[in-house]
């Protein structure tokens, strides 16, 4: 609630890294854009303070900056960015002028979408995290386009060796293959001989539930305060209830339609099974029309939209106690890394806090106790292996002739014996979810053009299948990634990268308490960056609309006529 003092709006963002913590430490202020027609800001606004704090799952990335300059800086993660970004721009229609800070735990700030250098050569970036969004994502389309990035198709870098550019393997064989370089229409007539219809029922399918949740963006949805209630007024609880097998099968889909693509579609992408999964997010899977990605790192838009929201950084930044006092005011107890037993936290009061991560891996302790904590839900352990090598894929690997070669992408599912299993053991005979050729790389020290591969996995992979895979000698012991003639670059990571998507029909809601926000509710809806973006864009819409509202009540106490006392 604003009431009338002469000081302005602070907001606080608070992005926390629980996997991640780096021994340098930073604060800078990230130049506010401009904002053209922007109302004057009303003198007699009291300060309005907000915290968003945000978990950051990102792996090794060195932000590019020198000294106290982080201009560079890759910025909030998709939930915090955009709740920073879009609270100035609501803020800024509105007449308020927010300052913002976004406390994070490592040194860097990006979210699950970052990139590594292949051989430590800057110049040769890759992604290791959230890879593409698509056409629908209007958030990050229209970010993009703001800050003047330059997005291509996602796969127009893959060597275009293999006849196939894609194949399905089972464990045993390949069931599905797409041509390279042939017609379009050759690749649909080769889906509708094999799978008849299903393939046409499956895309009227999906565009009717993704039309339905593109709603959400509009009013009378947006803003919304609960996401039960919305999800249940746009018709899409009817499909989270049920399981992707159960849906597509009421829906008369052909079911080795849906075990050979729709699965292998959800396992490339969240690691699951239809038999585990609830059927929006499936649906989700096959709206992948458009396909792109930033050149150079898919983060560069949210370290745009932190820049845009004119934050104040607070790297290397730990929040160990957010309090709630009587007046309803949240005091942050945070301390700067690296620390010493002689350091002393650091005490911040804000109006407002935005805890953009899942709860239950904010490690921040709430005094008092919350009246209500958010579900403990259990996230994929996904295992990423970037690597380099001279070696195409083995065609031995996949039962293939010695002269052929195989599928440039190797999506996987299940085999027609296999009973579908969840969680770890959800890979199956195939062992893997998916091989990606990604493109060539120039190894520096060898000059030698190689292979660049990306591979998920529930487990770590083992030298002896990467030899499997690249068909060459691993010796007797199972150590040891790299040498100089067959694995000449690796970088493993461990993502958690989304929750297991079990069916059900009511979700964390956007508000915890008075004053206190919530994202990552909605990552039980759908998991991905544009719906992390939506749910920070629906908090910032509602905290201002809070705002207006508080502005407008004080204002009339104001006007209030004074009666004295006789």
């Amino acid at each position: 609630m604003v009431k009338p003092t002469a000081k302005k709006p602070i907001v606080g963002v608070l992005l926390l890294s629980t996997l991640w913590v780096f021994a340098s430490s930073a604060v800078a202020q990230l130049p506010r854009a401009p904002s053209d027609g922007q109302v004057p800001v009303i003198a007699a606004q009291r300060a309005k303070r907000v915290a968003v704090i945000g978990k950051v799952l990102i792996p090794g990335y060195v932000p590019k900056y020198s000294g106290n300059d982080l201009y560079f800086c890759s910025g909030a993660g998709a939930g915090g960015a955009s709740a920073a970004y879009y609270l100035q721009k609501y803020a800024a229609e509105s007449g308020i002028n927010p300052s913002i800070t976004l406390y994070e735990r490592s040194s860097y700030i990006g979210g699950r979408s970052t990139t590594v250098d292949v051989y430590g050569n800057a110049s040769q970036p890759v992604e290791l995290g959230a890879s593409i969004f698509v056409e629908v994502n209007r958030n990050l389309f229209n970010a993009a386009k703001e800050f003047g990035l330059s997005i291509g198709d996602a796969s127009q870098a893959r060597p275009q060796e293999a006849p196939e550019r894609l194949g399905v393997w089972n464990g045993n064989e390949f069931v599905f293959t797409q041509s390279d370089g042939s017609p379009y229409w050759w690749n649909i007539a080769k889906l509708l001989w094999k799978y008849g219809w299903a393939p046409i029922r499956t895309q009227g399918l999906m565009k009717s539930t993704i039309d339905k949740f593109l709603k959400i963006y509009e009013p009378p949805y947006f803003p919304f305060r609960s996401l039960s209630r919305v999800a249940f007024d746009l018709g899409l609880t009817n499909v989270t209830s049920e399981t992707g097998e159960q849906f597509l099968k009421s829906n008369n889909i052909l079911p080795t339609f849906s075990t050979d693509i729709i699965q292998a579609s959800t396992r490339v992408n969240y690691a699951q099974n239809l038999r585990y999964m609830h059927a929006l997010e499936a649906m989700v899977c096959m709206a992948s029309e458009g396909a792109v990605s930033v050149d150079g790192g898919n983060w560069q838009i949210f370290h745009g939209m932190a820049k845009a929201s004119g934050a104040t950084v607070k790297l290397n930044t730990t929040v160990q106690q957010i309090h709630k006092t009587d007046s309803g005011t949240y005091i942050i107890t945070s301390k700067e890394k690296p620390s010493t037993s002689t350091s002393l936290p650091q005490e911040d009061e804000y109006d407002d806090v935005i805890l953009a991560a899942p709860f239950q891996d904010s490690l921040i302790t709430f005094t008092p106790p919350l009246p209500h904590v958010p579900d403990k839900i259990p996230y994929v352990k996904l295992h990423v292996t970037l690597l380099t090598s001279p070696h195409r894929l083995s065609p031995s690997a996949f039962n293939l002739p010695p002269d052929a070669l195989v599928p440039s992408v190797v999506l996987t599912t299940l085999g027609p014996n296999e009973t579908p299993l969840d969680r770890g053991a959800g890979a199956g005979r195939a062992g893997f979810f998916s091989i990606s050729t990604l493109r060539h790389a120039i190894n520096p020290t060898s000059n030698r053009l190689e292979y660049l591969y990306k591979i998920y996995t529930p487990h770590p992979i083992t030298k002896t299948s990467l030899s499997h895979f690249l068909n060459f000698s691993s010796g007797d012991e199972d150590d040891g990634d790299v040498d100089d003639e067959n694995v000449t670059w690796v970088h493993r990571h461990v993502w958690n990268a989304y929750p297991y998507l079990y069916p059900r029909v009511t979700f964390e809601d956007p508000v915890l308490d008075d004053g206190l926000w919530y994202t990552s509710g909605i990552e039980s809806f759908i998991s991905t960056m544009e719906t992390s973006s939506l749910m920070g864009m629906n908090v910032a819409r509602l905290m201002v609309d809070a705002w207006r509202v508080g502005q407008g009540e004080a204002e009339r106490e104001e006007r209030k006529p004074v009666k004295a006392d006789l």
